[in-house]
Protein backbone atom coordinates (compact mmCIF):
# COMPACT_ATOMS: atom_id res chain seq x y z
CA UNK A 1 0.00 0.00 0.00
CA UNK A 2 0.98 3.68 -0.31
CA UNK A 3 1.63 5.46 2.99
CA UNK A 4 3.28 8.59 4.34
CA UNK A 5 6.34 7.54 6.36
CA UNK A 6 8.79 9.56 8.43
CA UNK A 7 12.06 7.96 9.53
CA UNK A 8 13.44 10.73 11.76
CA UNK A 9 11.62 13.14 14.06
CA UNK A 10 11.28 16.46 12.29
CA UNK A 11 12.74 14.95 9.11
CA UNK A 12 11.10 15.09 5.71
CA UNK A 13 8.34 12.47 5.34
CA UNK A 14 7.82 10.67 2.05
CA UNK A 15 5.17 8.58 0.35
CA UNK A 16 6.42 5.00 0.27
CA UNK A 17 5.12 1.56 -0.71
CA UNK A 18 4.90 -0.56 2.46
CA UNK A 19 3.29 -3.87 3.40
CA UNK A 20 -0.49 -3.99 3.82
CA UNK A 21 -1.60 -4.44 7.45
CA UNK A 22 -2.98 -7.76 8.66
CA UNK A 23 -5.78 -7.72 11.28
CA UNK A 24 -5.04 -8.71 14.86
CA UNK A 25 -7.34 -11.50 16.09
CA UNK A 26 -9.38 -8.83 17.92
CA UNK A 27 -9.06 -6.19 15.21
CA UNK A 28 -9.91 -5.23 11.67
CA UNK A 29 -8.23 -3.65 8.67
CA UNK A 30 -9.98 -0.59 7.23
CA UNK A 31 -9.54 0.82 3.75
CA UNK A 32 -9.17 4.50 4.50
CA UNK A 33 -11.79 6.67 2.79
CA UNK A 34 -10.66 9.89 4.46
CA UNK A 35 -8.30 10.98 7.22
CA UNK A 36 -7.77 14.35 8.87
CA UNK A 37 -4.50 16.25 9.24
CA UNK A 38 -4.31 17.34 12.88
CA UNK A 39 -1.89 19.29 15.05
CA UNK A 40 -1.50 16.12 17.14
CA UNK A 41 0.00 14.47 14.05
CA UNK A 42 2.49 17.33 13.90
CA UNK A 43 3.42 16.74 17.56
CA UNK A 44 4.04 13.05 16.78
CA UNK A 45 6.22 13.95 13.79
CA UNK A 46 8.21 16.38 15.93
CA UNK A 47 8.95 13.66 18.53
CA UNK A 48 6.77 15.06 21.31
CA UNK A 49 4.98 11.73 21.88
CA UNK A 50 6.97 8.93 23.50
CA UNK A 51 4.69 6.26 21.99
CA UNK A 52 5.89 6.92 18.45
CA UNK A 53 8.53 4.41 17.25
CA UNK A 54 10.41 5.06 14.02
CA UNK A 55 9.83 4.53 11.15
CA UNK A 56 6.25 5.67 11.50
CA UNK A 57 3.02 6.35 9.61
CA UNK A 58 0.96 9.20 11.16
CA UNK A 59 -2.80 9.72 11.12
CA UNK A 60 -5.52 9.19 13.72
CA UNK A 61 -8.69 10.91 12.41
CA UNK A 62 -10.13 8.38 10.01
CA UNK A 63 -13.13 6.79 8.41
CA UNK A 64 -13.40 4.01 5.88
CA UNK A 65 -14.59 0.52 5.01
CA UNK A 66 -13.76 -2.73 6.80
CA UNK A 67 -11.88 -5.04 4.40
CA UNK A 68 -10.50 -7.72 6.74
CA UNK A 69 -11.72 -9.04 10.12
CA UNK A 70 -9.84 -10.82 12.91
CA UNK A 71 -10.92 -14.26 14.10
CA UNK A 72 -12.34 -13.03 17.45
CA UNK A 73 -14.35 -10.10 16.10
CA UNK A 74 -18.14 -10.61 16.29
CA UNK A 75 -19.74 -7.21 15.61
CA UNK A 76 -18.15 -6.25 12.29
CA UNK A 77 -17.81 -7.66 8.82
CA UNK A 78 -16.29 -6.72 5.49
CA UNK A 79 -18.08 -3.80 3.86
CA UNK A 80 -19.08 -2.03 7.10
CA UNK A 81 -18.52 1.75 7.04
CA UNK A 82 -16.84 2.80 10.28
CA UNK A 83 -14.90 5.38 12.20
CA UNK A 84 -13.02 5.12 15.50
CA UNK A 85 -12.10 7.40 18.42
CA UNK A 86 -8.43 8.34 18.37
CA UNK A 87 -8.03 6.61 21.77
CA UNK A 88 -8.84 2.92 21.55
CA UNK A 89 -9.48 1.09 24.82
CA UNK A 90 -7.97 -2.28 25.76
CA UNK A 91 -11.28 -3.53 27.18
CA UNK A 92 -9.79 -5.16 30.28
CA UNK A 93 -8.49 -2.40 32.57
CA UNK A 94 -10.63 -0.82 35.35
CA UNK A 95 -11.17 2.39 33.35
CA UNK A 96 -12.47 0.46 30.35
CA UNK A 97 -14.76 -1.57 32.61
CA UNK A 98 -16.11 1.72 33.97
CA UNK A 99 -16.77 3.03 30.46
CA UNK A 100 -13.86 5.48 30.42
CA UNK A 101 -11.97 4.14 27.41
CA UNK A 102 -10.62 7.63 26.66
CA UNK A 103 -8.25 7.24 29.64
CA UNK A 104 -7.58 3.50 29.22
CA UNK A 105 -4.50 2.36 31.12
CA UNK A 106 -3.21 0.47 28.05
CA UNK A 107 -4.73 2.63 25.35
CA UNK A 108 -3.95 2.18 21.67
CA UNK A 109 -3.85 5.13 19.31
CA UNK A 110 -3.56 4.75 15.54
CA UNK A 111 -0.88 7.14 14.38
CA UNK A 112 0.91 7.00 17.75
CA UNK A 113 1.14 3.58 19.42
CA UNK A 114 0.95 1.90 15.99
CA UNK A 115 0.90 2.94 12.36
CA UNK A 116 -1.89 5.32 11.41
CA UNK A 117 -4.16 6.36 8.59
CA UNK A 118 -2.00 8.45 6.26
CA UNK A 119 -2.19 5.33 4.13
CA UNK A 120 -4.49 3.30 1.95
CA UNK A 121 -5.18 0.84 4.79
CA UNK A 122 -4.94 0.89 8.58
CA UNK A 123 -5.21 -1.81 11.24
CA UNK A 124 -7.48 -1.05 14.22
CA UNK A 125 -7.43 -2.90 17.54
CA UNK A 126 -10.20 -4.24 19.81
CA UNK A 127 -12.77 -3.62 17.10
CA UNK A 128 -15.84 -4.83 19.01
CA UNK A 129 -15.20 -2.22 21.71
CA UNK A 130 -13.86 0.70 19.74
CA UNK A 131 -15.41 0.93 16.28
CA UNK A 132 -18.37 3.19 15.51
CA UNK A 133 -20.82 2.52 12.66
CA UNK A 134 -21.32 5.48 10.34
CA UNK A 135 -24.83 6.73 9.60
CA UNK A 136 -26.10 6.21 6.07
CA UNK A 137 -25.43 9.30 4.02
CA UNK A 138 -22.49 10.60 6.09
CA UNK A 139 -19.46 11.07 3.88
CA UNK A 140 -16.06 9.70 4.83
CA UNK A 141 -14.70 13.27 4.81
CA UNK A 142 -17.29 14.41 7.35
CA UNK A 143 -16.77 11.29 9.49
CA UNK A 144 -13.00 11.77 9.49
CA UNK A 145 -13.43 15.40 10.50
CA UNK A 146 -15.25 14.20 13.64
CA UNK A 147 -12.10 12.32 14.64
CA UNK A 148 -9.86 14.00 17.14
CA UNK A 149 -11.35 17.46 16.75
CA UNK A 150 -15.14 17.47 16.69
CA UNK A 151 -15.63 14.43 18.92
CA UNK A 152 -13.02 15.69 21.37
CA UNK A 153 -14.71 19.08 21.47
CA UNK A 154 -18.10 17.41 22.02
CA UNK A 155 -16.93 15.61 25.14
CA UNK A 156 -15.05 18.67 26.39
CA UNK A 157 -18.08 20.96 26.06
CA UNK A 158 -20.89 18.55 26.95
CA UNK A 159 -19.39 16.06 29.42
CA UNK A 160 -16.44 17.84 31.03
CA UNK A 161 -17.44 21.52 30.96
CA UNK A 162 -21.18 20.85 31.36
CA UNK A 163 -21.91 24.01 29.41
CA UNK A 164 -25.46 25.23 29.97
CA UNK A 165 -27.84 27.49 28.09
CA UNK A 166 -27.11 31.17 28.70
CA UNK A 167 -23.59 30.59 30.01
CA UNK A 168 -20.61 32.35 28.48
CA UNK A 169 -17.95 30.06 26.98
CA UNK A 170 -14.58 31.55 26.03
CA UNK A 171 -12.83 29.47 23.34
CA UNK A 172 -9.10 30.16 23.06
CA UNK A 173 -7.82 29.00 19.66
CA UNK A 174 -10.14 28.68 16.67
CA UNK A 175 -8.66 25.74 14.82
CA UNK A 176 -10.58 22.52 14.33
CA UNK A 177 -11.25 21.85 18.03
CA UNK A 178 -12.10 25.45 18.82
CA UNK A 179 -14.50 25.90 15.92
CA UNK A 180 -16.15 22.59 16.78
CA UNK A 181 -16.56 23.69 20.40
CA UNK A 182 -18.19 26.93 19.27
CA UNK A 183 -20.74 25.11 17.11
CA UNK A 184 -21.55 22.61 19.87
CA UNK A 185 -21.86 25.24 22.59
CA UNK A 186 -24.13 27.36 20.38
CA UNK A 187 -26.37 24.33 19.81
CA UNK A 188 -26.65 23.98 23.61
CA UNK A 189 -27.77 27.59 23.94
CA UNK A 190 -24.51 28.99 25.30
CA UNK A 191 -23.04 32.37 24.42
CA UNK A 192 -19.54 32.18 22.96
CA UNK A 193 -16.60 34.55 22.77
CA UNK A 194 -13.82 33.32 20.47
CA UNK A 195 -10.13 34.21 20.73
CA UNK A 196 -7.52 33.82 17.99
CA UNK A 197 -4.71 35.75 16.32
CA UNK A 198 -6.07 35.08 12.81
CA UNK A 199 -8.75 37.35 11.34
CA UNK A 200 -9.83 34.50 9.04
CA UNK A 201 -10.23 32.14 12.01
CA UNK A 202 -12.26 34.72 13.92
CA UNK A 203 -14.51 35.23 10.90
CA UNK A 204 -15.10 31.46 10.80
CA UNK A 205 -15.78 31.51 14.53
CA UNK A 206 -18.59 34.01 14.00
CA UNK A 207 -20.00 31.84 11.22
CA UNK A 208 -20.01 28.88 13.63
CA UNK A 209 -21.97 30.87 16.22
CA UNK A 210 -19.55 33.01 18.26
CA UNK A 211 -21.33 36.09 19.58
CA UNK A 212 -18.10 38.03 20.14
CA UNK A 213 -14.44 37.76 19.19
CA UNK A 214 -11.17 38.90 20.73
CA UNK A 215 -7.84 39.34 18.95
CA UNK A 216 -5.38 37.09 20.77
CA UNK A 217 -2.68 39.73 20.26
CA UNK A 218 -4.53 42.17 22.52
CA UNK A 219 -2.58 43.58 25.46
CA UNK A 220 -4.90 41.94 28.02
CA UNK A 221 -7.05 39.16 26.58
CA UNK A 222 -8.65 38.13 29.93
CA UNK A 223 -9.70 41.73 30.63
CA UNK A 224 -11.25 42.01 27.16
CA UNK A 225 -13.26 38.85 27.82
CA UNK A 226 -14.37 40.06 31.26
CA UNK A 227 -15.63 43.28 29.66
CA UNK A 228 -17.54 41.43 26.94
CA UNK A 229 -19.12 38.90 29.30
CA UNK A 230 -19.98 41.21 32.18
CA UNK A 231 -17.51 39.79 34.70
CA UNK A 232 -15.86 36.81 33.06
CA UNK A 233 -16.68 33.57 31.28
CA UNK A 234 -18.51 30.80 33.09
CA UNK A 235 -16.43 28.29 31.14
CA UNK A 236 -13.11 28.60 29.28
CA UNK A 237 -11.60 26.13 26.87
CA UNK A 238 -7.99 26.17 25.68
CA UNK A 239 -8.21 24.47 22.29
CA UNK A 240 -4.65 25.32 21.25
CA UNK A 241 -2.35 24.13 24.02
CA UNK A 242 0.14 26.93 24.66
CA UNK A 243 1.42 28.57 27.83
CA UNK A 244 -0.26 31.90 27.03
CA UNK A 245 -3.63 30.48 25.93
CA UNK A 246 -3.78 28.26 29.02
CA UNK A 247 -3.07 31.26 31.26
CA UNK A 248 -5.56 33.49 29.45
CA UNK A 249 -8.29 30.85 29.61
CA UNK A 250 -8.02 30.43 33.37
CA UNK A 251 -7.58 34.16 34.02
CA UNK A 252 -10.70 35.09 32.01
CA UNK A 253 -13.06 33.08 34.24
CA UNK A 254 -15.53 34.56 36.68
CA UNK A 255 -15.73 33.22 40.24
CA UNK A 256 -16.48 29.48 40.40
CA UNK A 257 -15.80 29.23 36.68
CA UNK A 258 -14.70 26.06 34.90
CA UNK A 259 -11.65 25.62 32.68
CA UNK A 260 -11.19 22.68 30.29
CA UNK A 261 -7.76 22.01 28.83
CA UNK A 262 -8.11 20.28 25.45
CA UNK A 263 -5.05 21.47 23.51
CA UNK A 264 -2.04 19.26 24.21
CA UNK A 265 0.65 20.87 26.38
CA UNK A 266 3.82 19.43 24.89
CA UNK A 267 7.39 20.45 24.12
CA UNK A 268 8.18 23.97 25.34
CA UNK A 269 4.58 24.32 26.58
CA UNK A 270 4.52 21.23 28.79
CA UNK A 271 4.69 23.12 32.11
CA UNK A 272 2.52 26.25 31.85
CA UNK A 273 2.20 28.78 34.68
CA UNK A 274 -1.22 28.65 36.35
CA UNK A 275 -2.66 31.45 38.53
CA UNK A 276 -3.20 29.05 41.43
CA UNK A 277 -4.07 31.76 43.95
CA UNK A 278 -6.99 32.71 41.67
CA UNK A 279 -7.97 29.03 41.34
CA UNK A 280 -8.12 28.69 45.12
CA UNK A 281 -9.61 32.06 46.03
CA UNK A 282 -12.30 31.96 43.35
CA UNK A 283 -12.93 28.19 43.60
CA UNK A 284 -12.21 27.62 39.94
CA UNK A 285 -12.45 24.12 38.50
CA UNK A 286 -9.81 22.80 36.09
CA UNK A 287 -10.46 19.74 33.92
CA UNK A 288 -8.51 17.85 31.33
CA UNK A 289 -10.33 16.36 28.36
CA UNK A 290 -8.79 13.57 26.31
CA UNK A 291 -10.79 12.22 23.41
CA UNK A 292 -14.15 10.48 23.67
CA UNK A 293 -15.46 6.95 24.16
CA UNK A 294 -17.03 5.04 21.26
CA UNK A 295 -20.25 4.66 23.25
CA UNK A 296 -20.65 8.47 23.43
CA UNK A 297 -20.73 8.84 19.66
CA UNK A 298 -24.46 8.06 19.62
CA UNK A 299 -25.32 11.32 21.40
CA UNK A 300 -23.13 13.34 19.03
CA UNK A 301 -24.38 11.55 15.92
CA UNK A 302 -27.94 12.09 17.10
CA UNK A 303 -27.41 15.86 17.23
CA UNK A 304 -25.81 15.74 13.78
CA UNK A 305 -28.69 13.72 12.38
CA UNK A 306 -31.22 16.18 13.80
CA UNK A 307 -29.47 19.11 12.14
CA UNK A 308 -28.36 20.74 15.39
CA UNK A 309 -24.71 20.16 14.46
CA UNK A 310 -23.14 20.38 11.00
CA UNK A 311 -19.51 19.27 11.19
CA UNK A 312 -19.17 19.27 7.40
CA UNK A 313 -19.11 23.08 7.60
CA UNK A 314 -15.74 22.82 9.37
CA UNK A 315 -13.96 21.11 6.47
CA UNK A 316 -11.55 23.58 4.95
CA UNK A 317 -9.62 21.60 2.33
CA UNK A 318 -9.71 18.14 0.82
CA UNK A 319 -6.24 17.06 -0.35
CA UNK A 320 -4.36 14.04 -1.68
CA UNK A 321 -1.99 11.72 0.19
CA UNK A 322 0.94 13.31 -1.63
CA UNK A 323 -0.20 16.81 -0.60
CA UNK A 324 -0.53 15.71 3.02
CA UNK A 325 3.22 15.95 3.62
CA UNK A 326 3.29 19.71 3.24
CA UNK A 327 0.09 20.00 5.28
CA UNK A 328 1.66 17.95 8.08
CA UNK A 329 5.02 19.70 8.34
CA UNK A 330 3.45 23.19 8.26
CA UNK A 331 0.71 22.38 10.77
CA UNK A 332 2.26 24.67 13.39
CA UNK A 333 1.81 27.74 11.19
CA UNK A 334 -2.01 27.82 11.46
CA UNK A 335 -2.38 29.04 7.87
CA UNK A 336 -5.51 27.09 6.90
CA UNK A 337 -8.70 27.67 8.91
CA UNK A 338 -10.95 24.65 9.18
CA UNK A 339 -10.11 20.97 8.98
CA UNK A 340 -7.82 19.62 6.27
CA UNK A 341 -8.88 16.13 5.18
CA UNK A 342 -7.08 13.63 2.94
CA UNK A 343 -9.61 12.10 0.57
CA UNK A 344 -7.45 10.97 -2.38
CA UNK A 345 -5.00 8.10 -1.90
Amino acid sequence: MRAVVFETFGGQPSVQTVSDPVPERHGVVVQVGATGVCRSDWHGWMGHDSDVVLPHVPGHELAGTVVAVGSEVTRWQEGDRVTVPFVAGCGTCPECHAGHQQVCEAQMQPGFTHWGSFAEYVGLHQADLNLVRLPEGMSFATAASLGCRFATAFRAVVDQARVGAGEWLAVHGCGGVGLSAIMIAKALGARVVAVDISDAALMLARQMGAEATVDGRAADVPEAIRDLTGGGAHVALDALGARQTCWNAIACLRRRGRHVQVGLMLGDHADPPIPMSRVIGWELEIYGSHGIQAHRYDAMLGMIGSGLLAPDKLIGREISLDESIEALVTMDRFTNPGATVITRF
